[in-house]
């Protein structure tokens, strides 16, 4: 079976990077990671593992940055896109020509948006929690793939709460992605299963 290009997209350090790069067989391969970030850490991990790795930065015209960062992705003729920490909302012309996954920190409808974990506590909810679901033009909207609570402890702040949270994402993530490269996801509208 041809096993699937992955392409990641992240902006930040690349802890869910690292993540898919040490997951036993994603049941498919990373070949590039792009940033719109030329500092991101993320691509260090990346070029570690002698993966290619770029960054597109956003200049004034985002119309443009879209139109360069699309023609990247494209040159790896990639079969998925996932965002790890992708901090930008991509129009609907771009997330319509691959699948593209993303991982949230919040029980999505729930707290979309940048801040969500600060957002949670502030809302003095008692359960938290980690999404991954498709990506639209909308921010954090698309389908909802898989999630797990994280239960909100008394004394918890946003640093320790997140802690936690990106120990699920980085476990969830990487299994969605290999139920998703072996073609075990029915997605039927914003319906989506996973076959074990």
């Amino acid at each position: 079976m041809h096993r699937k290009r992955l392409v990641v997209l992240a902006s930040g350090s690349g802890t869910n990077l690292q993540a898919l790069l040490d997951a036993p067989d994603l049941g498919g391969d990373i070949v590039a990671v792009l940033s719109d970030r030329i500092g991101a850490r993320a691509l260090d991990r990346a070029r570690g593992r002698g993966i290619a790795a770029e960054a597109v930065e956003l200049g004034t015209d985002r119309t443009a940055w879209e139109s360069a960062l699309c023609g990247r992705v494209t040159a790896h003729a990639p079969d998925m896109v996932i965002l790890a920490g992708f901090m930008r909302v991509l129009s609907g012309d771009f997330v319509q020509r691959w699948p593209v996954l993303n991982v949230h920190p919040s029980l999505l409808p729930a707290f979309p948006g940048a801040h969500a974990v600060d957002e949670a506590l502030d809302w003095g909810v008692k359960v938290a929690g980690v999404t991954v679901h498709y990506v639209d033009e909308l921010v954090d909207h698309g389908p909802i793939i898989a999630q797990e609570a994280v239960t909100v402890r008394d004394d918890d702040t946003s640093a320790t709460l997140h802690a936690r949270m990106q120990q699920v994402e980085h476990r969830l993530l990487p299994q969605v992605v290999r139920a998703l490269c072996e073609g075990r996801v029915q997605r039927n509208g914003r319906h989506v299963r996973i076959q074990q």
